[in-house]
Order: structure tokens, then C-alpha cells, then sequence
């Protein structure tokens, strides 16, 4: 009787009555469906809190883990294994039902779940999408599926030996109180250091975590006539007069937008709750987003942008870290309370780690290297990235106009000194030009 229907319904198709899984069409996927993929990382890292270098670290994977099949799908672009450390060819693709934009979705929703506390929260997403392709178009669906799981498996096993796993298991940051020139824990939670041992992450491109070791900070000294002491007067100078022009000037306008700090603590009497925020990685995931959008990228194109800008960011917290925990650099705040004024407080919370170099100033400038190398030194954008946290939008000229803005942000915000932000920034443009000039990802002609 099975048999039967079965012949039969192979009669009513040659009859010109098509069923729904003869008659789908080929799933489409769109540089939106990426953009709302990375919103969703997004929004989990910042529901759990992860802190600035491991958020860089769930952007990367994921997005290698799209490019990497787009890439062997796209003869315009090249792909990274062989070219990022320890990386080999992902699995070979199907040949018939499947649709390589789809198969590298799948992998960077797959990626980006293994990565993530609130699994439950990128699950649902996920699933949502499954149930309307699974729908469509039921073979291209499962075959493309297949695939792109495969590679997230591939990709999976070489991240795990990254060490990451390894530093979770490594002693917690020792403080040295005897030494008034390193860095101690700060108001109002007194976090201790996080990630001190962010060094020894594999890194991507760079060769090694001293790859692009800063020139040291000015000498530790409290004379009235050192550079050390002129710079830590110049935070406090700056931020009195800046808090003088009351809460709507350009400059504490400029430290919020640029905030970006995961870890604010409030305190409202005997209780101590954390307010989540956006990384500087996802800020600048942000920007790469609206620049893809506003240059109407295409779906490689935009997997491309993703995958540049996360490898150099990624980079870029690996060297800073190595140099934050070298230096180990009092921050401001401490010396200025102890030295200059009791009651002085930061326009911005001081981040629970060393002082130098500039986190922001080296990520950004990395970021703004890897975007610029894409869509040129004279791109203007609007950015609108913090707007969802209550945050006013910000126009720039260039992405390096920005990087130099946040860099500067840190300052106005009181929780750097200016050595830490320039050379910062210097240090992140180095790096994030080292990261271009050796990933040939494009294909030039």
C-alpha cells in the first residue's frame, strides 16, 4: 500500500501537480541575516558579562568560521587556513543542495552558542531560523546545515587549543601593596585583575603576544617635575575643568560614548548591582556593521568586513594584555586620591586592571586599520552604536578619526594618562597594519 501512494504520487507530479519540496525555491540569505547573527552575540556577551578580551575572542571564531566557507565557496577571496596560526582546510563542500551563505550561517550561529554562557538565549534565535528553511526548502536546508555544523566542529577543535582553557585554571592576579607604583584594585567594587594571563592566548596573526611591545611609560615618580607626575596632574586638570562645563560638554559627551566598560558597579546604600554595558570589540563590531550597510555590502563582502576587523581586534587585546600585566601601572585614581585630592572620582568607572597601555586606544586603533583597509581613509559614517544604551549618535570623517577620538576618550574619562593613550594608539595602528599587510584575504586582479 506504501508503495502504491508512492507511485501514485509520482504520477500526480508528472501530471503537472508539484509537491512543496519540488516546487522550493533556494533559500536567500542576506547581509542582514549576518548583522542580526553578530546583534545577538552582541547582546548575550553583554547579558553575561564577559569581559573586553574574551568578547574579542567569541567575535573571532565565529566569524572564521563564516569566512572560511564563503571563502572556499567565492573566488574573490582567499581563505585562512594556512594564513592564521595552526588553521587547516575545512571540510570539503557538497556539490549539489547546498548553498554556501546558509552553510556559513549556520557556523557562526554554532560557533558563537559554544562560546556563550546563555546558550538558551542564541539557541531560540537560532532555531526560529531553522524552522522557516527547514521550510523552504527542506535538502538545501539540511545539507547546507550539515556542512556548516561540520566546520564549526573543525573550527572548534582548533580553537580549543588556544590555551584558553588553560588560563582559567591559572593563579589569580597577585597585588603588590608595598610598591606605590603598580596597580591596585579601584573604587567601588575593588574588582581584582582580570585576565592576567591573556598573554599566552594563541594569537591569530601576529607572531607573538611581544610582537608589538610599547616603549615603556615615563618613569614612576611623584616629584612635582617628573613626567609621571605632570601627566597624573593633567588628569586631574583636565577632568576639573571638563566637570566645570557641566554634564552636557563635548568632552564628558566623548568619554561616555566611548565607555564601553562591562563592569560599572552602582552602589545605592547596602546594595551593589552592575549596570552592562557594550565592549569596545562590540562597538566596534557595531561600526563595522553600519559601514558594510552603508557601502551596501554583499554577503561575502560583509562576512569579509566581520572577519578582518574581529582577527585584528583579537590580536590587539592579546598585545595589550601582554603589556598591561608587564608594566602593571598604577591608575590615576588611586594616586590622585592618595596624593592630590581625597574625593576626587573619575567621570568614568576605572576598569578592574593595569593602566598601560590603553585598552581602548589599541583596539581601536587595530580596528580602525583593518576597516579602513576595506573601505578607505575617507569613509564617513554615523555612528549609532551606543543609541540602544541611551547614548547620542556621533559622525565621523574616518575610521582612524575615530580611533584617535576613543583613544582621547579615555583621558577625558580619568582613568588614563596620556602616555598610555598615545602610544596606545600607536601601538594598535602597528599592529592592525601588520594584521593587513599579512592576511591576503582578498583576491586582487
Amino acid at each position: 500500500m506504501k508503495t502504491f501512494f508512492k507511485i501514485i504520487g509520482c504520477i500526480v507530479l508528472v501530471t503537472g501537480i508539484v509537491s512543496c519540496e519540488d516546487n522550493s525555491e533556494p533559500i536567500v540569505i542576506t547581509p542582514e541575516d549576518f548583522h542580526e547573527s553578530i546583534d545577538h552575540t552582541t547582546e548575550v556577551i553583554i547579558h553575561d558579562i564577559f569581559s573586553p578580551p574574551v568578547a574579542s575572542r567569541i567575535y573571532a571564531y565565529p566569524n572564521v568560521a563564516a569566512y572560511e566557507i564563503i571563502a572556499n565557496s567565492n573566488t574573490g577571496f582567499n581563505p585562512l587556513s594556512g594564513q592564521i596560526h595552526d588553521l587547516g582546510d575545512i571540510p570539503t563542500a557538497p556539490t549539489e543542495h547546498y548553498n554556501p551563505e546558509l552553510a556559513a550561517l549556520v557556523a557562526h550561529m554554532d560557533m558563537s552558542r559554544r562560546l556563550i554562557f546563555s546558550e538558551d538565549m542564541l539557541t531560540t534565535y537560532r532555531d526560529s531560523l531553522y524552522g522557516v528553511w527547514l521550510k523552504a526548502n527542506k535538502k538545501e536546508f539540511e545539507t547546507s546545515k550539515k556542512h556548516g555544523l561540520a566546520v564549526a566542529e573543525h573550527i572548534a577543535t582548533w580553537m580549543d587549543k588556544d590555551n584558553y582553557k588553560q588560563t582559567r585554571t591559572m593563579p589569580k592576579f597577585s597585588v603588590t601593596t608595598t610598591d606605590e607604583s603598580r596597580w591596585q584594585p579601584t573604587p567601588p567594587s575593588y574588582m581584582e585583575g582580570i585576565e592576567p594571563h591573556w598573554n599566552k592566548i594563541r594569537s591569530f596573526v601576529i607572531d607573538s603576544a611581544a610582537q608589538f611591545k610599547p616603549t615603556p611609560p615615563p618613569p614612576f615618580s611623584m616629584d612635582i617635575g617628573s613626567d609621571f607626575y605632570k601627566e597624573l596632574k593633567e588628569v586631574y586638570d583636565i577632568s576639573q575643568e571638563i566637570t566645570a562645563k557641566g554634564d552636557t560638554s563635548e568632552e564628558i559627551e566623548i568619554a561616555q560614548f566611548w565607555d564601553c566598560n562591562p563592569y560599572v558597579s552602582v552602589n545605592r546604600g547596602h546594595l551593589m548591582f552592575a549596570t552592562k554595558k557594550i565592549t569596545p570589540g562590540g562597538h566596534w563590531m557595531g561600526i563595522a556593521k553600519i559601514a558594510a550597510q552603508k557601502a551596501n555590502y554583499d554577503v561575502a563582502q560583509t562576512v569579509h568586513t566581520y572577519a578582518k576587523t574581529s582577527i585584528a581586534m583579537a590580536d590587539a587585546f592579546i598585545s595589550c594584555w601582554d603589556e598591561k600585566y608587564r608594566s602593571n601601572l598604577v591608575r590615576p585614581e588611586t594616586l590622585i586620591n592618595e596624593h592630590i585630592d581625597d574625593s576626587w572620582q573619575p567621570i568614568l568607572q576605572t576598569p578592574p586592571f593595569p593602566e598601560y597601555v590603553s585598552g581602548h586606544s589599541v583596539v581601536s586603533g587595530a580596528a580602525s586599520e583593518a576597516l579602513t583597509s576595506i573601505f578607505g581613509d575617507d569613509f564617513s559614517f554615523t555612528d549609532t552604536t551606543e543609541v540602544p544604551y541611551g547614548l547620542p549618535i556621533r559622525n565621523f570623517t574616518s575610521f582612524r578619526q575615530a580611533a584617535q577620538e576613543a583613544a582621547l576618550s579615555r583621558m577625558y574619562g580619568g582613568i588614563h594618562y596620556r602616555a598610555a593613550v598615545d602610544i596606545g594608539l600607536e601601538q594598535g595602528v602597528n599592529l592592525g597594519q601588520f594584521v593587513v599587510s599579512n592576511l591576503k584575504m582578498k583576491v586582487t586582479n
